[in-house]
Order: structure tokens, then sequence, then C-alpha cells
């Protein structure tokens, strides 16, 4: 797949909402290993009072928290999906989201960006905010 530039995407006052409206947030990717991109962005959003819940295929916690295989696992509710997944992925998470039907913010990482996918989110009702970091936008925005 080639590089995509977002052509769906949230704006910082969009942004600065997403995160006033978030409380939970299940993490897609979110790796045990604490060198990883998705377990420092996790842990700071974690320190900042999000409740996250960690996708991954092995691992039964991480970060303290019980970890899901899928998003389909998770028996509360979902408010943002955040993304550490290839972006040829991204339109199964969307997919999952959309099945979910609670999920109220899809985000793509730094780096990754699928606009089928941000589309089927948007068609969904869902904010999509893709290529930002969620720990580099809320130490930004708050």
């Amino acid at each position: 797949m080639e590089c995509e530039f977002p052509t769906i995407n949230a704006n910082k006052q969009e942004i600065k909402e997403i995160f006033n409206i978030t409380k939970t947030i299940a993490v897609v990717g979110l790796s045990p290993d604490e060198t990883k991109d998705s377990h420092r962005v996790a842990k700071y959003l974690q320190e900042h009072g999000f409740k996250i819940v960690p996708i991954y295929p092995k691992e039964e916690t991480i970060l303290g928290e019980k970890v899901y295989r899928s998003l389909a696992e998770i028996p509360f509710e979902i408010d943002m999906v955040n993304i550490f997944r290839k972006p040829d992925i991204l339109p199964l998470v969307a997919d999952a989201c959309i099945e979910r039907g609670d999920v109220k913010i899809f985000w793509a990482q730094k780096g990754i960006v699928n606009n089928e996918a941000a589309q089927k989110a948007k068609d969904a009702g869902m904010r999509v905010v893709q290529n930002m970091c969620t720990m580099v936008e809320h130490r930004t925005l708050l």
C-alpha cells in the first residue's frame, strides 16, 4: 500500500472536544514493551486520567489493565479506538468499531493513514483523526 495523505481528519478544535468527551480508550496494538510508542503513549494517557483498554494478541495485563484480543470482546462502552497498526488493517478496525456501535472516535496514530477506513468510520458517525499522536495532541491542546 502506498503512503496516503489524510483527506479526512479532525481539526485542532475538534481534537480538543474529542479529549473532553473521551473517558475510555481502546488501544489496538498496545505493546507490553515499554520502549514502544504504543506503550509510552498509552501510559501517558492513563496517567492523565483516561481508562486504557489494551488490545493485543498475547499477555494477560498491560499497564495494569486486562488485555483483550479484539474490540468485540470488550464488555463495556468504548469512547475512542486509538490504533497502532499498519494502515492496511484499518478497514477491519473500522468494521469492528461499527459493529460495536458505541465507538465515538476512530484515531489512527502518527504515520498511519487509510482514507477508505476513515470514510467508513465517518459515515458511521465517528469522529476521525489520522496521522496524529494522541499524546502530542493532548500535551499541545490541554
